[in-house]
Order: structure tokens, then sequence, then C-alpha cells
């Protein structure tokens, strides 16, 4: 990555701090919108990008969590920063229609803090956490040990940090978010850089049943967490990797913008194009670009026509109930 220029690397980094925030909630269930994310990210990194929209405010909080933990990586963790980032997950200060302790370690108002999943009657317990009356001992105890200088790897205590978190389960909702979260900053610190060029939550998420099934053998079984830390290695040994996609998307985007600087794009044109760029999701038609790019479907029309004169665009040839397009590059891609 050190070989790419300055915006080259802004928009790996971009992209990647993209996928770990989008994918850290998927793994809980949690789907966010991908062009509100990557925009609020784009806002804090100081990036003047095409099609920048309003975030929700949910979507903001998990961004500054995720900021503060990758951008200040070497301030301390605290009890007042790990509140900070648990208010900014739940601004509402509710998961769905449920209130839930904001800000501050859970209490025994709901009984045991436990780890279900199953129809109700058939619930399957897979994790009792501490009770609430050992929290603030158990969390001093983690901060500290997060915080010293020691003779360990760093990536190690990355793995260390994020199932220790998990287990003391300290919050009333959350956990899982803010366990990875942690691990990506001890991760920054090994790496001693702010620049994220990987995604570790979008590897997990890809493996997030081998995820829950090492996490619970883990913390049912004794106190040896090989298996864990062996999982956690190899899976970020994938996640590094898969790498080699985003840089390769990356440098397609380089020289998409660098072949055709020449041609008059409208700025409707441009968010368009880099939409597909970036990985347009399902097929790319005239009432998607006109709904996406807020204009008439004859505007939508023309912008179309008007790309597939310059050689940009294309009819996808495999037709179907309405005409879709894509950009001429790919058209061939895994042909020949």
């Amino acid at each position: 990555m050190e070989t790419l220029g300055f915006d080259l690397r802004a928009e790996a980094v971009l992209h990647n701090l993209t996928l770990d925030v989008l994918k850290s909630n998927e793994i809980e269930g949690e789907i966010l919108n991908p062009d509100q994310v990557r925009s609020s990210i784009a806002r804090r990194l100081g990036m003047d990008i095409a099609g920048l929209i309003p975030a929700d405010r949910n979507v903001e909080g998990v961004v500054e969590m995720m900021g503060d933990a990758i951008q200040n990586f070497n301030q301390p963790l605290t009890e007042d920063r790990l509140f900070g980032w648990h208010s900014a997950l739940f601004p509402a200060g509710r998961r769905g229609t449920q209130k839930i302790r904001i800000g501050a370690w859970r209490d025994n108002r709901t009984g045991p803090m436990q780890v279900v999943s199953g129809p109700m009657g058939r619930e399957r317990v897979h994790f009792v956490a501490p009770d609430a009356d050992v929290l603030e001992k158990e969390m001093r105890r983690f901060i500290d040990w997060f915080n010293a200088e020691m003779a360990i790897d760093p990536v190690l205590k990355a793995a260390i940090a994020h199932l220790w978190f998990l287990t003391i389960h300290p919050f009333d909702d959350g956990n899982g978010r803010i366990a990875r979260t942690i691990a990506d900053m001890q991760l920054a610190r090994a790496d001693g850089t702010t620049q994220r060029f990987y995604s570790m939550s979008a590897q997990i998420r890809q493996e997030r049943n081998a995820y829950y099934e090492t996490l619970e053998k883990t913390q049912r079984g004794t106190l040896d967490i090989t298996a864990w830390l062996e999982w956690f290695l190899a899976c970020l040994n994938r996640g590094l990797e898969a790498t080699g996609h985003t840089l390769a998307g990356v440098l397609k985007k380089a020289h998409f913008w660098r072949e055709n600087a020449a041609k008059p794009f409208s700025d409707r044109q441009r968010l368009m194009l880099n939409k597909l760029l970036d990985g347009f999701e399902g097929k790319l038609t005239s009432s998607k670009w006109a709904k996406i790019a807020k204009c008439s479907q004859d505007t939508a029309t023309r912008d179309i026509q008007s790309l597939i004169d310059q050689g940009v665009l294309l009819k996808d040839s495999a037709g179907g109930r309405s005409t879709s397009y894509l950009l001429k590059e790919d058209s061939n891609f895994g042909r020949g």
C-alpha cells in the first residue's frame, strides 16, 4: 500500500473502514445503509467524494466509535471512553422498543445476563455472564491490563482483549460490536498506524458460525484459550489475504478515472459511475438511476444513453424484464 499515492491509500482506508462498520453490525443482525456509512466516514476523514449524503444518528454513532478507536488508538482505554462508545451505539437509549441502560454497566434488574438462541420455550443458553455486582472490579482489571505495557505479541493481545471483554459482557447490549472495536483498536496499535487496509469484521462476518462456535466452546471450557487464539489468527490471516480484492478494486477505480479524465461527465453521471465502480448491488436500470440520482426517468435515460455513446456503459446482454446496464470494462470479466 505504501507504493500507492495518497488518494489511493485514502480510498482503500475508506473502503475498509466502511466494511468494518457494516459487517460488525451485520454479525449482530443490524443492517446499516452503506451509503450513509461511507458518507459519514468520508466526512470524518476529510475526504471530498461525490454523492455524500446525511447519515442517521445510529449510523453516526457507530462510525464515531470506530473512528475514535482507530484514529486515537494510542490513547488509553477508559471507563468513560467505553461509556461514550456505548452511548453512541444507542443514541435513543433503546434496543428496538426495549429501553436499555446506556453509558453504564448492566445491573441485576432483569436477572442474569445470558446469551440465548432458539424459539420461546425452547431457548438454548450459550453463555451466562458474570454477576453485575462484580462488573466494576472485573472491568477495572480488564482496562488496567489493556493499557499496560507488556511482553506479549500485540496481535495476540487483540485476540485476548476481544475474548475477555465478551466474557465479562458488561453492557445490556452492544457487547459484540464494542469487543470487535477494542480488538480493532489493539490491531491499530500493532500496525502502528491509523490507516486500515483490511477488515477483520468483514472476515468474521463470513465465518460467523465458526466465530460463535469457537467463542462458546472457549467460554464453556477451561481457562485454556489456545483454540480461540488459533481461530482468531487464522481468521485475521484470511482477512489479510482478502485485502487483495480491495486493492484490485481501488486500482480499477483509479484506472477508470485516469482513462476517462477528459470525458464531459455530469455530476449525476460521476455519482452513478462511482457507485458502479464501488460494487453496485443488483442490476443498474434507468429507474434505479432516476431514484438514486434524484432525477426524472427521461433525464436518467439521457444520462445512460450519453455514457453508452461515449463507450463507458453497455446494455446487459442477459436481458430480462427490464433493460439493465454495466460498465464496459466489466462486460468481459471472467471471459476468455
